[in-house]
């Protein structure tokens, strides 16, 4: 009888909740901005939202928080919610904050008319100087006793496009001594004349994120609003402006956001790297976005264990790459099929070997819960191996191929090594070997033991595929932290492109959903800039953890 796993602090809350009558039905949303593509935290707050209304019943929203219209595209749009049903769940209601604009304006007419807010013509340099520190009081606006009459009549004004960007703010007249410095007095509404990618130039002047945010959280009844723990000191102003507007309760909860070594997670760096050419696009496979880990071969049941593994707390912390790089391992153990693929090809060839060619059968996936089934694989008498299973004078303990030295091809036969080629330079260019014909795996009689096996490919029934072996993006692990631009420790080896590599024959065939183990080598999936008459593979993750850290 397997153990019960214990609730997060957020599902006790929910619980609590739920039993006591508080609400009858869990509602929970998703509220990404789209201003960029969603990333591995965000799977973390995905996985958590979605999660507890599929544990508790009720339904989440997806609604994209639309403020911006100077960063947001429909581009963005379309990643993020691609993103989400690929990690395999599905919203009830897609909504924008963008459909409230009437109602928010509506609230902040409210405010003005309750004498909590006004309009404000300082400058951003005078409005922080009046703002105060964390330990002194702010100082008010000489427009903070504006009258009502005078903060509507400016307002519309506003509202119909008479003012250019930046000339009037409307702010929250809360208080300029709160020791939370967001209470004093933020602006709740700016003049930003750009086109909107959904509402057009229907509007001239924009809510704030704090304004909006909360709010819609509010017209959606939103029983659990589940933010990152930057927003704590949110909270107070979320509170503030319900109670004022004497509107839904919406109660919002902090968990840690996700950190995670190696790598940015701000969207903003994000951007940088892809504007800055020094990526290739959001999608790129070393990128830590959604769409870059798809890119790379993760899998959706990779990404929810993952989040599932580092559980939900309170208190921040720095998860390992290697956890995550764990979590891909032990699914694609399972569900990915074994197959043969040389990248550093060197040829071999079987002197006595008169078949011309045969089929052999090589199993598919030994750990499969089905067995995994079996392939053909064609054989001929010259074969692609690596480069490095040959060792001209081989080390201690050296079981691969070397002058007299018998190992067993993979799937084939049993062959010794009688002599190689070397070019002018002095390097390796062919290995003539010797098979022994009873040694055929599966109906092996020839009673010799070896101890080294190595992976093939015929080359008359070969083809050629281009193999990117990618590694972490950064050389430090918290890239972030390091003095200096975060750019400055980006890895120089984090692509390494192989175009000339030898796949097995049954991989012309391969697919963007199926991932392979290439044997002895790693994870792999076919990349989207493969054609016909060019694969190309990404190495999702090695075998092993092969991670050196820095010292």
């Amino acid at each position: 009888m397997s153990e019960e796993k214990s609730l997060n602090f957020i599902e006790e809350i929910v619980e609590n909740d739920l039993n006591s009558g508080k609400y009858e039905t869990l509602v929970t949303r998703f509220p990404p901005e789209p201003n960029g593509y969603l990333h591995i935290g965000h799977a973390k707050a995905i996985c958590l939202n979605f999660g507890l209304t599929q544990k508790y019943g009720g339904y989440t929203n997806l609604r994209f928080d639309d403020t911006n219209p100077v960063t947001e595209k429909t581009e963005y749009v379309n990643s993020q919610q691609e993103d989400i049903r690929w990690l395999g769940f599905n919203w009830k209601n897609e909504l924008y904050a963008s459909d409230y604009f009437d109602e928010l304006y509506g609230f902040a007419v409210k405010l003005i008319e309750k004498g909590l807010a006004y309009v404000d013509e300082s400058s951003a340099d005078e409005i922080a100087a009046l703002k105060g520190t964390p330990t002194e009081p702010g100082q008010d606006s000489p427009f903070r006793n504006r009258s009502v009459e005078d903060n509507l009549a400016i307002f519309t004004k506003m509202k119909n496009g008479e003012f250019p960007d930046g000339a009037y703010i409307l702010r929250a007249k809360i208080d300029m001594a709160s020791p939370n410095m967001l209470m004093r007095d933020p602006i709740i509404y700016r003049i930003k004349h750009a086109e909107h990618h959904r509402t057009g130039n229907k509007w001239c002047i924009y809510p704030m994120y704090d304004f909006a945010h909360g709010q819609s959280d509010s017209i959606e009844n939103i029983t659990h609003s589940i933010c990152t723990l930057e927003y704590v000191s949110h909270r107070e102003l979320y509170d503030w402006f319900i109670e004022k507007l004497e509107i839904f309760p919406s109660k919002q909860y902090e968990f840690a956001r996700l950190n995670l070594t190696s790598t940015v997670m701000s969207k903003r760096k994000l951007l940088q790297l892809v504007n800055e050419n020094l990526v290739n696009g959001w999608d790129d496979p070393r990128m830590p976005t959604i769409s870059g880990l798809r890119r790379r071969g993760f899998t959706p049941k990779s990404i929810r264990e993952f989040c599932e593994r580092i559980g939900i707390a309170k208190r921040e912390n720095l998860i390992e790459l290697s956890l995550l790089e764990f979590c891909i391992r032990e699914d694609l153990n399972k569900s990915a099929n074994r197959v043969m693929a040389v990248l550093d090809p060197i040829k071999l060839v079987i002197t006595n070997y008169e078949k011309g060619s045969e089929e052999l059968i090589g199993e598919n996936n030994p750990e499969a819960e089905d067995g995994g089934g079996t392939r053909v694989i064609p054989f001929s008498n010259e074969l692609w191996i690596e480069r490095e299973d040959f060792m001209e004078v081989p080390a201690k303990k050296w079981f691969r191929l070397a002058p007299g030295a018998m190992v067993r091809l993979k799937f084939a036969y049993i062959i010794k090594c009688e002599d190689f080629v070397k070019d002018e330079n002095g390097n390796v260019t062919e290995i003539h070997c010797t098979y022994i014909p009873e040694s055929k795996s599966g109906s092996d009689t020839s009673g010799i033991n070896v101890k080294g096996t190595i992976h093939w490919v015929s080359a008359q029934h070969a083809k050629t595929a281009e193999i990117r072996l990618y590694d972490r993006l950064f050389t430090s692990e918290t890239p972030d932290a390091e003095e200096g631009d975060f750019k400055d420790y980006l890895n120089p080896e984090s692509l390494t492109v192989l175009p000339n590599a030898y796949i097995e024959p049954a991989l012309a065939d391969a697919d963007l959903e199926s991932r392979y183990q290439f044997i002895r080598k790693g994870y792999f999936c076919l990349d989207k800039d493969s054609t016909a008459d060019k694969l190309v593979f990404n190495r999702t993750v090695t075998l092993k953890d092969t991670f050196k850290k820095p010292n």
